[in-house]
């Protein structure tokens, strides 16, 4: 079994530095690599990138992330990228990285998406320059992701796993307000998911939501934003193939620091 680790919206600042790094200790124990879902800093300055940095530093698994809003908020997510790769994070925006495990290529490709709602209820690229421009980024994000995934389909990974920080599915949306979700995630996530075929999509970002969904495709969804799973990280255990047999996820690692508000 391959053993995905997972955590989102843990939202460090030097305050906070060390408080995680008990439990990422563990993980080559639990886990055969570390996935970030984004809003890994508070306001995505430098110095709360190096406490992201510092906690995940030498950690004996490898450390795959994307940025969320939190991490663009002070104009400089190129910075946060360098500080986090510092640390030894590989961090995607429309990328893909191998890793294997037991001899198994497992593939992972990131993107942080962006919002815009789910069938029925969302956005379209139509009228007003901003609207276009909304939507294109929606739609440009979910492509890229798309092309990462089929990328990796090229290079015979079996194992696919989607890495965002935007949900694509309404369903680990429950227990937010409605009133939200078209700025919580897009339908377009989930179509680009469903098209490249994988084994698991993770994102965060949704903090009062619901840990498991569903693509209409069957993909499984969850949604690890730390204030959904209450620990400083959830596993997740998948198949070594896609013909062999799969488990429920599970979860472990230690207690975390609550909410810190701001999606």
């Amino acid at each position: 079994m391959i053993r995905v680790a997972a955590v989102g919206d843990i939202h460090m600042g030097p305050d906070s530095r060390g408080l995680l790094r008990p439990a990422f200790e563990t993980l080559p124990d639990c886990a055969d690599f570390l996935l970030l879902a984004g809003d890994l800093t508070r306001h995505g300055t430098r110095e709360e990138a190096q406490a992201v940095a510092d906690e995940i530093a030498g950690l004996g698994v490898p450390v795959i992330a994307v940025l969320g809003n939190h991490d663009h908020q002070d104009g400089r997510p190129d910075e946060v990228t360098a500080v986090l790769r510092s640390g030894g994070a590989e961090v995607l925006e429309g990328g893909s990285t191998v890793v294997r495990v037991g001899g198994v290529p497992v593939g992972i490709a990131g993107a942080k998406g962006f919002c815009g709602g789910f069938p029925g209820r969302s956005a379209g690229e139509f009228g007003e320059a901003e609207m276009k421009a909304f939507v294109r980024t929606t739609r440009l994000s979910a492509d890229s992701l798309r092309a990462a995934l089929d990328d990796l389909a090229g290079q015979g990974c079996e194992v696919r796993i989607a890495l965002t920080h935007f949900s694509p599915v309404a369903d680990t949306l429950a227990g937010e307000p409605l009133e939200i979700y078209p700025f919580l995630g897009a339908y377009q996530l989930a179509e680009a998911v469903d098209a490249a075929g994988a084994s698991l999509a993770v994102h965060g970002h949704a903090h009062a939501g619901t840990e498991h969904g569903m693509t209409s495709g069957g993909v499984l969804v969850r949604n690890v934003a730390q204030p959904v799973i209450r620990r400083a990280f959830a596993v997740y255990h998948l198949p070594e193939s896609r013909t062999a047999g799969g488990g429920d996820p599970q979860s472990t690692g230690a207690r975390a620091y609550a909410d810190r508000g701001t999606r």
